[in-house]
């Protein structure tokens, strides 16, 4: 005998959920918001006013820079030499037109861009050793390297002068970028962030055959492309306003950076819009760096703080 067929009771289609109204939102928004951070309107306002005049305050050396610098040569008078007229280019045309600024932008390219190539590559090489490799003695090798930060430079700036001489390194692009590719807080930033990976990915590529090279250059570089662009940003930043190191070690003219080259103007008595607009210049390949790298700016800050 044939059991009769069961009527299957259609299932309700679900309703639409419900989307709650602005207010509701921010409300909900507004608990997770501890209570001590909501502040006041009236202290929500003077929080604005400190910052707005803390930015103004930041921003006005550098409007006074590009504003001087687009003076005629005539004497400084404030507050009447910072307003905005009448400007000219002719500081610029001075700078630009000269055989030595060519030449120190030249240097100061080329000691900045290698050094950050030298610095990164030497820095993610030594940190993915101390982070993932066992070997004998690492931690006591990490933490002399490490101790290296407490040293002041000056301490060891003549013997490495010395050192340099002897191999004939002085006045050459070698000597004056070799000393500085040595960086242990680079080290460390790199060692911490690759700490916080995790240790499965490697094993996995070791069992699929990769060599220890391959699996740095298609698992490690690229998961440090946020601390490689923040570390690139500082390391260029250290390079290009370096002025010590560059100064003993590039004893003629033609092996002078900008920072020396501008100091060097101020002593021969060379009018101040000339020499703020090559502050300008200078400052111009800072603030481009800054602009490619601020993708990953504010990641790999926070990344290389927190881990450890």
């Amino acid at each position: 005998m044939t059991a009769p067929p069961v009527e299957k009771t259609p299932t309700p289609a679900p309703e639409p959920p419900v989307r709650p109204s602005r207010r509701l939102r921010k409300e909900g928004e507004r608990d997770f918001v501890p209570a001590g951070l909501r502040g006041t309107p009236g202290g929500r306002i003077v929080r604005g006013v400190l910052l707005t005049i803390a930015a103004l305050a930041t921003i006005f050396p550098f409007y006074a820079m590009v504003v001087l610098s687009l003076k005629p040569s005539a004497a400084v008078e404030f507050p009447g030499s910072l307003l905005p007229w009448p400007l000219t280019g002719e500081a610029y045309d001075s700078v630009l037109g000269s055989q030595d600024v060519p030449r120190w932008l030249l240097n100061t390219l080329v000691y900045s861009v290698v050094s950050v190539v030298g610095v990164l590559l030497l820095a993610s090489l030594a940190g993915y050793a101390f982070a993932k490799k066992r070997f004998p003695g690492r931690e006591a090798m990490f933490w002399s390297f490490l101790s290296m930060v407490m040293v002041p430079y000056h301490v060891t700036m003549i013997p490495t002068f010395a050192m340099i001489a002897k191999l004939g390194g002085v006045d050459t692009y070698w000597g004056l970028i070799v000393p500085t590719l040595a960086n242990a807080q680079a080290v460390f930033l790199m060692r911490q962030f690759i700490q916080g990976l995790p240790d499965e990915l490697f094993e996995a590529a070791r069992l699929d055959g990769c060599s220890e090279w391959q699996v740095f250059r298609r698992i490690v570089l690229p998961l440090l492309k946020p601390i490689l662009a923040t570390l690139g940003v500082f390391v260029f930043l250290w390079h290009w306003n370096d002025f010590l190191w560059p100064l003993v070690i590039g004893q003629s003219t033609d092996m002078r950076t900008l920072t020396v080259g501008i100091a060097s103007l101020q002593q021969q008595n060379v009018p101040l819009n000339v020499v703020l607009s090559g502050s300008v210049i200078a400052f111009v390949p800072i603030f481009a760096a800054y602009l490619v790298g601020q993708r990953y700016f504010t990641e790999g800050v926070t990344a290389s703080g927190i881990k450890g």
